[in-house]
């Protein structure tokens, strides 16, 4: 009933929010997008998104069609697979940014090991800087990882803003420098969060260094200090600092895939686990 085309044209949409950052993930015109959309509509006889010049939002029908696009893009390409006889072997190397170990990427992880069991999946999990710096150097073959909203380069699975967050019952006092929670460096959140301080002229002060994200989520618990993070995977028992304290805009952020130069059944089982990533990506940008 559903043409899987249009349902992958869908959830490109559905997940950068954009015509045209999805016609270029996927390699068409946006016309075509536009059309792919609108025959999905036709089929479902539900409007799937309100659009204007300035912004596209998913309607609730297209909140509940997000579920059906994965399940039968799953099933379909499990059917392919099996009719064609293709299973997916070798090792990859996948490397994560921290900020996923609250969203539901160990489910995509998960099923794509069910789907795929003569595929060694390894997993490392770190800062964004690090993990595009291994990829470089090939030490690993795939990459979740954070960019700079001005910077280009990746596969984008979506984009979000930057926000200041710490304990609801944390107070800023305007006359001491800000206490800052951060990781180390090269971390993206913290370059941003004291650019963004300097150039505000705000003073600030390293409250707490962590390479974790559980580190840097105690401390902003227990009131040390405020952190730069991305608003849609605001962790549990923290809060929106608000606008009263005066802090600065930090501007957005964007998580993409980047892969490596590896070719043959690395590369296959690179291209197959991307893809589950970006089917499933609406999931990975909603905390548990």
């Amino acid at each position: 009933m559903y043409d899987p085309t249009q349902l992958r044209t869908f959830l490109a949409v559905a997940q950068t929010l954009s015509f045209t950052q999805a016609a270029r993930r996927l390699g068409l015109r946006q016309s075509t997008v536009s059309q792919h959309v609108r025959r999905l509509e036709e089929a479902t006889g539900r409007p799937l998104f309100t659009r204007d010049t300035h912004s596209v939002e998913l309607t609730e029908d297209g909140e509940a069609m997000l579920g059906f696009a994965r399940t039968i893009l799953r099933a379909h390409e499990r059917a392919a697979a099996f009719f064609t006889g293709t299973r997916l072997r070798g090792r990859l190397r996948f490397g994560a940014s921290e900020d996923f170990v609250v969203t539901r990427l160990p489910e995509i992880l998960q099923s794509f090991r069910s789907e795929h069991p003569e595929v060694d999946l390894e997993l490392t999990v770190g800062l964004s800087g690090t993990l595009n710096a291994r990829l470089e150097a090939g030490r690993l073959d795939l990459i979740l990882a954070k960019r700079r909203a001005d910077e280009s380069g990746g596969e984008l699975v979506w984009r979000d803003s930057l926000i200041w967050i710490g304990s609801p019952q944390l107070r800023l006092d305007p006359d001491r420098p800000v206490p800052l929670i951060v990781y180390p460096a090269p971390g993206i959140t913290r370059a941003r969060a004291l650019e963004a301080l300097e150039a505000q002229g705000r003073a600030w002060r390293i409250a707490c260094t962590s390479t974790s994200l559980s580190g840097n989520i105690a401390a902003a618990r227990a009131g040390l200090g405020v952190m730069a993070h991305t608003q849609g995977l605001v962790p549990p028992g923290l809060a929106r600092v608000p606008a009263r304290a005066g802090l600065p805009e930090l501007g957005g952020v964007d998580f993409v895939l980047r892969k490596g130069r590896r070719g043959g059944a690395t590369q296959e089982a690179a291209d197959a686990l991307a893809t589950a990533i970006l089917a499933g990506g609406d999931r990975l940008h909603r905390s548990r």
